[in-house]
């Protein structure tokens, strides 16, 4: 929401931690693991593409510097 792309990823990245030690110990159920899996995975899809996005306004600087 805010552009904060880095900080984002941080967090989805401790959710599927967090899901998974859950997953792991057997507290999740099959149509809740299912639910889960989906969630993480739409919000690490939407900051995938905020940082895409985020790069293009920038002009992908990382590429200009690059000599072939």
């Amino acid at each position: 929401e805010k552009g904060l792309v880095l900080p984002s990823l941080d967090y989805v990245i401790k959710c599927s931690h967090t899901f998974n030690l859950l997953d792991a110990r057997g507290v999740i159920s099959v149509t809740e693991r299912t639910r889960y899996i989906g969630r993480i995975r739409q919000l690490a899809r939407k900051i995938a593409q905020l940082y895409v996005e985020q790069r293009e306004k920038l002009g992908y600087p990382l590429l200009k510097n690059r000599t072939a």
